[in-house]
This record gives structure tokens, C-alpha cells and sequence, in this order.
């Protein structure tokens, strides 16, 4: 888990009268212009709409089409979207969609996550080496990802105090506690938002857990009512960078330019200026504004996602974790009978996932290659 902010958070770009697909446009032509464009396609909502508009760009400027590209799990079923990629796919009228099927190669002390462990050390998140078989495929050339949808809509959700103040919703009498929280000194927020999300990984002591509820709490506090200052501080946000940073190694090692259009600031401000001033009720709405004429609308609308623990915690990692020695993590902040039981479990939780990083990379004998780069911070 990584909190905090690295900086003071510098304001939004000002792109006056710029609509969000024209932002959206102007983060995806540099991609586009370096083929192979390969799009990183789940079909869900924000890797579909990254697709759709690439796809309408590079028709209008005679470019060569995106390339979706999809990694397919046959032995994990809470992964397939086969149904919703289809139907994307018709609607666009693209032909060419490249699947990469896999059993336990993307499991997180894999062959593709060794190889980013050794040549790097640690990274943040433990699964950014799942990108690697697209980032081979599209060598020399490009990478779009849909990254940063859930931030951008959670950023731009309505806040029920703003939306009062404003006018936009009537307050009722449970209202008070809503606008009391609101305007409370940041220490009476920090409190109850503690109380509110209890920290449960049983796997720290208790002190760590005390740092992880604070800062969570702290973090949660600190997010401003306003919108535009509310997504300026979202993209100040720390684990923001450290995750672009560990993509961007990756990227570099095959020579691919990699582009997260739905995370830039640029397109964010377009969005900030189309929800302003309160931003939106709900994600499916703000979909629907951003992207109605994309794609289908109840692809904009789709609730449900996939989910990949399974495909990353597999038979490599459940083996190592059986005879894991408590070697390789910090014990000052971790319980090792915890965690070696919290591991053992039907459905360990991916917060603990970085921590079997670590602690097969200090399995490794001393004459193996260690990274180069060290631990990215």
C-alpha cells in the first residue's frame, strides 16, 4: 500500500473549450503514430472506450488501425470477458485482435515476474509484470492501457456535501452528519474515517497496523470538496507516480512507448471542465457523458469486472509458500507465522502480494543475478 502525495498538487492544465474525447485524442495520436498500436483490451468500460477512440482517430487520419490486444487465462474463469470483448469488437468493425493465452506463466514469481524482479528488483504494483507479454508483442512500437478509469470516475464522483451547498441535491435530516463530516477539523475526520475502514491485514503488527490505518485515515481526510482541486489532488497522489514509474521500466527494456491516456492531466482537466462543478452522480453517468457515442451503452454501464488473483496467485505461488523459511520481509512491521497462514488460506489477499516478492527474491542463492536497479521507491 502505498499513501501519501509527492508534491504540492499542481493545478490541472487549462485547455479552454477542449472537449474530453478531443483530450482523449490529443494523449492517444503519439501512440498511434508508432506502430504497431497495440491497446491493452480487457472489455471493460475504460479499456473499451480507450479502444473505440483510437480506433476513430486513426480512420480519420489515415493512420494504421490499434491493435487490441487481450491475455487469456482458460484456467481461471473469474478472468474471461470473451462475451463483452466480442461485443465491442463488432461494434468498432475491427478485425484484428491478438490473444495470448496462458496457464501459470503470469503467476507473481513466474517466468515474466522473475524477469522483471531480477533485471529490477521490488516494484509497485506486484503485478505490473503482466504487461510484459504485450509489451514484447508491440516491441519497438507502442502500448495503450485503459489505467486510470477508476481513479478518474472515483475523483469525479459527486460528493454529497458539495452537491447540498450547491444546490444540486435537497438536504434531508440525515444530511447533518453528512455536512457535518464534511466541515469537521481534518483531526475529528481523520477518526472517523479510522473507524469507519478498520485496517485488517492480520499479517501486520500491531504497531504497523496502527501506521496503516493513520496514514490511510490521513489520506482519506485530506481529499479536498472542490472538483478541480479534488482531481489535482488525486493525480498528486504518490502511489499514482510509483506505479507509472514501475510501468515505465518495463516499457523501456522493449523499446515501447507506453500511454495511459485516461491517467494524463490533460484529459483530466477537459473532464473536471464537462463535470464541473460538482462532477458526476455515479460512474455509468459520467461514462455515459464522456463516451455515450463510443460504444455500447451497456458496456458503459457493465457493473461487474474480472478479477486476476487467480491467475497471478497459482500453483508457483502457493508451493513457495508452503515452504517459505520467513526469510526476505521486514519482521520489524511483519508477523511471519501470520503471514505464512494468511498464504496458506483459500484467497490470500494481493496486499500481501509484494510481500512474496520480497521474500522469494531473498530465496535466491548469492550467485544469481541480483537487480540492477535495486527497490523502486
Amino acid at each position: 500500500m502505498v499513501f501519501g502525495a509527492r508534491h504540492r498538487p499542481d493545478p490541472l492544465p487549462q485547455f479552454v473549450g477542449t472537449s474530453p474525447l478531443a483530450a482523449l485524442e490529443r494523449e492517444l495520436r503519439a501512440a498511434l503514430q508508432r506502430p504497431p498500436c497495440l491497446v491493452s483490451f480487457s472489455g471493460g468500460g475504460d479499456s473499451s472506450v480507450v479502444l473505440a477512440a483510437a480506433a476513430a482517430l486513426a480512420r480519420r487520419e489515415g493512420l494504421a488501425a490499434p491493435i487490441p490486444a487481450t491475455i487469456v487465462f482458460p484456467a481461471a474463469p473469474a478472468t474471461d470477458e470473451t462475451a463483452w470483448q466480442e461485443q465491442v469488437l463488432t461494434h468498432l468493425g475491427l478485425v484484428d485482435w491478438l490473444r495470448i493465452e496462458y496457464a501459470d506463466e503470469l503467476d507473481l514469481i513466474g517466468p515474466y515476474a522473475q524477469r522483471v524482479l531480477r533485471r529490477h528488483g521490488l516494484l509497485w504494483p506486484c503485478n505490473v509484470h503482466m504487461h510484459l507479454p504485450l509489451l514484447d508483442a508491440a516491441r519497438g512500437g507502442s502500448l495503450i492501457t485503459g489505467i486510470g478509469g477508476d481513479e478518474l470516475f472515483e475523483a469525479a464522483r459527486m460528493l454529497r456535501a458539495s452537491a447540498i451547498l450547491g444546490g444540486a441535491e435537497r438536504l434531508s435530516p440525515r444530511d447533518m452528519l453528512t455536512l457535518g463530516l464534511a466541515f469537521a477539523p481534518t483531526p475529528v475526520r481523520r477518526r472517523v474515517i479510522a473507524h469507519r475502514e478498520p485496517v485488517t491485514s492480520e499479517w501486520l503488527r500491531p504497531r504497523a497496523r496502527r501506521i496503516v490505518a493513520a496514514e490511510s485515515a490521513a489520506q482519506g481526510a485530506a481529499q479536498p470538496r472542490r472538483l478541480h482541486e479534488r482531481l489535482a489532488w488525486w493525480q498528486s497522489l504518490r502511489y499514482r507516480a510509483v506505479a507509472l514509474a514501475a510501468l515505465e521500466l518495463t516499457a523501456r527494456d522493449t523499446d515501447v512507448l507506453m500511454a495511459h491516456p485516461l491517467f494524463s492531466p490533460g484529459f483530466w482537466a477537459a473532464v473536471a471542465a464537462a463535470g464541473s462543478p460538482h462532477g458526476f452522480p455515479g460512474r455509468t453517468v459520467g461514462m455515459r457523458r464522456l463516451f455515450g457515442n463510443l460504444v455500447p451503452d451497456e458496456v458503459l454501464a457493465r457493473r461487474s469486472k474480472a478479477h486476476f488473483d487467480e491467475a497471478i496467485w497459482g500453483a508457483r505461488s502457493r508451493a513457495f509458500a508452503v515452504v517459505w523459511d520467513g526469510a526476505g520481509v521486514p519482521e520489524e512491521w511483519v508477523d511471519t507465522d501470520a503471514l505464512a497462514r494468511h498464504w496458506r488460506g483459500q484467497h490470500p489477499s494481493a496486499q500481501s502480494f509484494v510481500l512474496l516478492q520480497a521474500a522469494w527474491l531473498a530465496s535466491l542463492p548469492d550467485n544469481v543475478e541480483q537487480p540492477a536497479d535495486g527497490v523502486l521507491e
